[in-house]
Formats: C-alpha cells, sequence, structure tokens
C-alpha cells in the first residue's frame, strides 16, 4: 500500500489547513510576547498546532518539517507537564517563531512547484540545547522529571496481532461534516495517527489512498475502523475529536469476539454520540466481561498479514473548545479563491446583461405599454442586487491576519534596531474585498517598517528628550464612504520639515519660482514619497536605500487608493492609506460630455447644480471659480480637460457636478446627466496610455465604452 501513496492530491489541502495553523500560532505567539511565559492554555494550543503539523507534515513524508515540528512539540510537552522554572521566555518566543518562519518558508516552496529542501538540523540542534537547559534545572531541584514526548519511530505497523489481557477492542465511526474536499485524505489522517499505538487496525473503506472515489462513499456511509490497542478510551478521544471537517465521533468499546467479526454488525449498535453515552450509566456498552478471557483460545489472525510503511505520527486537528463552536465550524467550507473570482466575474456580465435589457431602444417606443415588463424588471433587479451583495459579503475578509503579521515585523525590526516598541491593533476586524489585501500587503509592511526605523528613536534618544511612555506604532482601520481607511501611527520623533527640503533642494525638486515657506507642510511631506527619496544617511537592513515608499504610492493609486501624511515634529507621524473597499462593482453616476460618456462613484459626489455664465469667476491665470454659498471652487470643464469635441461650450447648457474627496472640492462641468447605474469596473488596458484623471472603463446598457474618472486625480 505505501507504494501506492500519492500526495498530489493532498498537498493543497495541507498547505491550506498549516498556513492558517502557522497563522494562529504567530498570533498567540505575539500576544504574549511580552509577558512572562506562556500561560496554560498557549501551552496546549501551541503543542496541539505543533502536533498537527508533526501528523501531516509525516503524512506527505516532508521529513525536516516533520522532525523540527515534533522537536518543539517536545519542548511544550516538557513545558506543560512538568511546569519548570526561569524558562527564559524571550529565547522561547524566538525559537517559535523560527519554527514557523522555517516551516512557512518550505510550504512557500511548495506552493511555487518547489522542492522542501531546507535543512532543520541547525534549529533542530539549538531546540534540543535549550530543552537540555531547562530540564538541567529541574533536575538540580530534585524534581520528578515528565518523561519526554518521544516517538520511537517504527519501520512497520504488523496488524492483527495477537492480543493481550491489557488489550481493548474499538469499533470507531466517524460522521464527515457536508462539504468536507477529499474526505478520504481526512480520514487516513485519522489511520495514521492511531497506528502509532495500535495492535492491529482495520478500516473501511480500506483504498482510502489509492482510490479518489472513496471520499463519496465515507461522505455517504461514514468511515469505520476497527482498533485493537493497550489505550483507554480517553486516549482515542484526545486524537479524535469533533470539530473542523468531523461531525460526529462515535467510540464503542467491544468484546475481542465482536472486533474478529470485523465490519459485520457493524451499525447502529455504534451510532451513539458521545456526549449522550457519557451521560448514561452504561456509557460503554459491550465491555469485555469476565468471559473475554476464554476467547484467548482463538485463532488470531497471523501476525503480518497486512503491512504499511509509515513515516512518523499524526494527529487530528483540535480546533473547536465547546459544543457551540464546534457546531460554527461545522458551517464552513473552503472554497478556491478562482472559483469565487470566477463567480465576481459572471456577476458582472450579469449587471451588464441586465442593463442592456432595461435600457434597450426598443422600449422606448412611444404609447408601449409595460407595467407587466416593468414588474418583471424590478423583480429581476431586486435580485441582481441581492445577488451581488451575497457575493461581495463572501469576497469580504477581515484584516485580522494581515494586521498580526504587521505585528511580527515590528518585533521583528525593534529586535534588530534594539528599540523598545509597543504594537497597537484598533479595528482590525473591519472587512475588505480579497483582492484589495493582497494589493496593500507590500504597502502596509513599507509603512510599518519605515515606522520603527525612521519613526521611533532609540531608548537613548527618547530618555534624552524627555519621553517617559515606550515607543508605540499603532496600527488603525475604518471604513467610511465607501473607502477603507488604514493609518500607521508612531510616537516618534515625526518628520523634520527642515531636513525634508534640505534634501528636495539638492535634487532639485523645489520649485526656483517659490520661497520654501510656501510650501505646505503636506506638500513638504509628499517629498518623501518620490523615488530615491530618503532622509536617512545610514544603510540599513532596513531602509536608507531611496527604495519604499515610492512602492506604497504606486501600488496604491493601481487600486484606486493615496497616501496622506501627517506629522507634528517631535510627536510623531501618521501614515494614511485611503483604498476603496473593493473593486468589482460600484454605484456611479452616469455622465455625458460631447459623444462621449464618463461615470463617477455616487459617493464622491457632493450635489448636482445649474449655472449661468455669470456665476464664474476667472483669476489673472485664466483658472475658473465659482462661489457657492460663500465658498469658491474650482471649475474643471471636462470637455476642455480631455480634448474633446463636440461638447457644450455654453455652461447654462450643462451640469455642474460638485465633487469632494478629502476635504478638497472640484466643480465638474458635463453637458448632461444620464442617471444612476451600478458599474462593473474593468481597467484600462495596458496598450493605452495612462491618462489623468481616469482610473478605469466600464460597458454601459446600450454596448457603449464609459471611463470611470478618479475624482482624486482631478482634484490634485
Amino acid at each position: 500500500m505505501g507504494d501506492d501513496f500519492n500526495t498530489e492530491g493532498m498537498l493543497d489541502m495541507y498547505l491550506f489547513e498549516n498556513g492558517q495553523l502557522l497563522e494562529r500560532l504567530q498570533e498567540i505567539v505575539l500576544e504574549q510576547k511580552d509577558a512572562d511565559g506562556f500561560d496554560e492554555e498557549s501551552m496546549n494550543e501551541i503543542f496541539r498546532t505543533m502536533h498537527t503539523i508533526k501528523g501531516s507534515s509525516g503524512v506527505m513524508m516532508f521529513e525536516d518539517i516533520t522532525a523540527l515540528s515534533h522537536k518543539l512539540e517536545d519542548v511544550f510537552y516538557y513545558l506543560r507537564e512538568s511546569h519548570p522554572e526561569n524558562v527564559p521566555h524571550m529565547e522561547l518566543v524566538s525559537y517559535v517563531l523560527d519554527v514557523a518562519d522555517f516551516i512557512t518558508e518550505e510550504m512557500d516552496k511548495l506552493q511555487n512547484g518547489e522542492a522542501a529542501d531546507g535543512k532543520a538540523d541547525e534549529l533542530i540542534a539549538k531546540l534540543d540545547k535549550f530543552l537540555a537547559s531547562i530540564k538541567g534545572e529541574t533536575k538540580k531541584q530534585k524534581e520528578k522529571v515528565i518523561q519526554s514526548n518521544v516517538h520511537e519511530e517504527p519501520t512497520q505497523f504488523y496488524l492483527a496481532p495477537m492480543y493481550t489481557e491489557a488489550s481493548h477492542f474499538f469499533k470507531i465511526y466517524l460522521t464527515y461534516s457536508q462539504g468536507t474536499e477529499m474526505a478520504n485524505v481526512h480520514a487516513y489522517k485519522v489511520v495514521y495517527a492511531l497506528k502509532e499505538f495500535a495492535e492491529d487496525l482495520l478500516y473501511e473503506p480500506e483504498d482510502i489512498i489509492t482510490n479518489e472515489k472513496s471520499a463519496d462513499e465515507i461522505m455517504e456511509s461514514g468511515f469505520k475502523i476497527l482498533l485493537q490497542a493497550q489505550c483507554t478510551r480517553e486516549k482515542i478521544e484526545e486524537i479524535i475529536q469533533v470539530g473542523y471537517e468531523l461531525e460526529k465521533v462515535d467510540i464503542h468499546e467491544c468484546t475481542a469476539l465482536e472486533f474478529g467479526r470485523g465490519f459485520d454488525g457493524f451499525g447502529s449498535e455504534i451510532c451513539i454520540n458521545l456526549e449522550e453515552a457519557a451521560e448514561g450509566e452504561n456509557a460503554i456498552i459491550g465491555a469485555p466481561t469476565e468471559e473475554t478471557p476464554e476467547l484467548k483460545e482463538e485463532k488470531p489472525i497471523a501476525p503480518g498479514d497486512f503491512v504499511i510503511e509509515s513515516k512518523g505520527p499524526g494527529k487530528q486537528k483540535k480546533l473547536a473548545k465547546d459544543k457551540a463552536k464546534k457546531q460554527e465550524k461545522a458551517a464552513f467550507i473552503s472554497v478556491d479563491v478562482k472559483k469565487m473570482d470566477m463567480l465576481m466575474d459572471l456577476i458582472g456580465e450579469l449587471v451588464i446583461a441586465e442593463s442592456v435589457v432595461l435600457q434597450n431602444p426598443d422600449l422606448k417606443v412611444p404609447g408601449l405599454k409595460l407595467d407587466n415588463f416593468n414588474k418583471a424588471a424590478g423583480q429581476m433587479s431586486k435580485i441582481s442586487t441581492d445577488l451581488q451583495n451575497v457575493i461581495m459579503s463572501m469576497r469580504m475578509v477581515p484584516l485580522t491576519n494581515t494586521f498580526q503579521k504587521m505585528n511580527r515585523i515590528v518585533f521583528d525590526a525593534s529586535r534588530k534596531l534594539g528599540k523598545d516598541v509597543e504594537f497597537e491593533m484598533v479595528g482590525e476586524h473591519t472587512e475588505v474585498d480579497k483582492n484589495i489585501i493582497e494589493h496593500i500587503s507590500d504597502p502596509l509592511m513599507h509603512l510599518v517598517r519605515n515606522a520603527v526605523d525612521h519613526g521611533i528613536e532609540t531608548n537613548e534618544e527618547r530618555e534624552q528628550s524627555g519621553k517617559i511612555e515606550k515607543g508605540k506604532i499603532t496600527l488603525s482601520a475604518k471604513t467610511e464612504s465607501g473607502k477603507v481607511w488604514i493609518s500607521v501611527t508612531d510616537n516618534g520623533a515625526g518628520l523634520d520639515r527642515k531636513k525634508i527640503l534640505n534634501k528636495a533642494r539638492k535634487q532639485g525638486l523645489l520649485d526656483y519660482t517659490r520661497d520654501e515657506a510656501s510650501y505646505s507642510d503636506k506638500e513638504v511631506f509628499q517629498f518623501i514619497t518620490l523615488p530615491g527619496f530618503s532622509t536617512n544617511e545610514k544603510v540599513t537592513e532596513l531602509s536608507g536605500r531611496g527604495v519604499g515608499m515610492d512602492v506604497v504610492v504606486a501600488n496604491l493609486q493601481n487600486i484606486g487608493g493615496a497616501l496622506e501624511i501627517e506629522s507634528i515634529s517631535g510627536f510623531g507621524s501618521t501614515m494614511c492609506m485611503k483604498i476603496p473597499l473593493t473593486l468589482a462593482i460600484i454605484d456611479g453616476i452616469v455622465m455625458e460630455v460631447g459623444k462621449s460618456s464618463f461615470v463617477i462613484e455616487t459617493s464622491m459626489v457632493k450635489e448636482f447644480v445649474g449655472i449661468r455664465d455669470n456665476h464664474l469667476i476667472k483669476d489673472p491665470d485664466g483658472k475658473e471659480f465659482i462661489m457657492i454659498r460663500g465658498e469658491g471652487y474650482p471649475v474643471l470643464r471636462v470637455g476642455e480637460w480631455y480634448g474633446m469635441k463636440n461638447y457644450k461650450a455654453d455652461v447654462e447648457d450643462g451640469m455642474l457636478v460638485i465633487v469632494e474627496v478629502e476635504k478638497q472640492i472640484v466643480c465638474l462641468l458635463v453637458d448632461s446627466l444620464v442617471g444612476k447605474q451600478e458599474i462593473v469596473v474593468k481597467p484600462i488596458p495596458d496598450y493605452v496610455k495612462k491618462v489623468k484623471g481616469l482610473s478605469g472603463c466600464t460597458q454601459l446598457g446600450d454596448g457603449s465604452i464609459a471611463l470611470i474618472l478618479d475624482a482624486a486625480g482631478l482634484v490634485e
């Protein structure tokens, strides 16, 4: 059977499950990095995490990952069982993160189609030394040393051996949650975990690895296991727990005679819920009686009839901690992101098709009665809108994992720079489109690193400047007006306006016609986002090479976002990224200029105003302004801005659209308004030169193409 073992279909599941476990592991460690030590619950969770990774890696035959995770499991086994004192907590935190980094790096290789060829020998040696040191302290105190969590790797598992008086016999029935993918793989993980202490082990269906169709059989009829082992029922319950993909676990202790009958009669007598069985007086049905020893005279199956090779132990995942959470976990299924993207594209095409139907010129025939059609169209529009909301909610994911990664960056960078920095998260449960998260990870990483390196002073510098409080970086998120605002705030030295201006002057970035005092703080701070601009004189591992902030701005502009910088010298800085909630479907106002159509996002529009020629005011440079309720606002003629023909030059024939972006207002003069419409955002093709003020395009109901205006680009 070992020769037929095929891991290709299991790799995606292995990467997905272990990726989530490693994220949770890192979250636990970073939450308690400043504590005196890990609490009992955290130690148990870290132990279970490493045990699960060890088991699944053993199944996949990734020997270095298996060995390393097993060694860290040894450490936490000793910690939770013997509770040694004076454990160097920060050193332990570093080792756990190093292990997580190694496994993550190996998983990245596998994700890219490469071999997991990293060597963990050095890290295993360090963990061995660490474990020996904390055990040595315990021995000096003459305390009882708990037996190590040592697993002697067997070369073979011989099934159906002779049993002894210490042997117990179990019938186990597993029911998997609806929607569980590759149930045969999950079933094999259970078998793999039980082999470590099994004297005899049989299961049905028996071709769970060689036959992919066995997954359907398991989902329909469940997975049946016959186990002979010198262990208690509680030991099995520790390994096989309800939660994640397992909906129900039934364990029935039986006699050797019942065990010898195999899967005949393996039915209703076993289907008893564990919780219900535990409440009754006869929790174990068919337990061995005094007659059991006589059964030893029966001739057993010869040892070695069925042999399975193995690489190491495994174990089921233990995620749920109570019944409510178990039920909640069972309600979730994993879906390939590519399928979600395809569904989103189909929804977009549906929206376009809906516009084509509802705006069909054939419906504009005078005198045509469309009462029934309009009712049906209204119902279709409602369903279409609900469908969009559902698919958008499915694509929305919280920023928690992204923020936790920044926590790790702060931890690593502060240690390298010798700075004592505290990290705080606010609004980490804010949800945004998954595609948006993929685009902001790198910009956010640059901002956080800059905050640690440039923003926060060294401990000595903070002491000299009279700052008593600890260096602190706050990462916050909120939603407002269809935008996500993600801010990185530090309580460091702030930006030095004079230093930035001097650097800008040396690089020839200043306008020689302007006095330096005329530059606003916002204009000065924007210099640091230019390529090659860095005020760090010393090149370090983290900064000083003149790259970083320009990457941030470029990535944000690609998704219609912007970066706003605020700073007070001596008190700290705030870098705020403003990005759209989604890149897929938006509500827009359709406008016409000449023979062309434009769309602007509804949330940007403040109001519409009809004006006369005498309402416009021109300054000496020829720029136009208009006074509205005592306030003067710039006017931009869209037709003139883009050099179009046949647009209405007379303002009285047009419409003024007042747009507000980041507390700045600009008035767009267009020929006419078409109406409000749901817009499917499409990128402008690469062969079209990038034009200022345009962020994308869309298809209207009549089949024509409309350009989507980028209000932020027009305000600048």
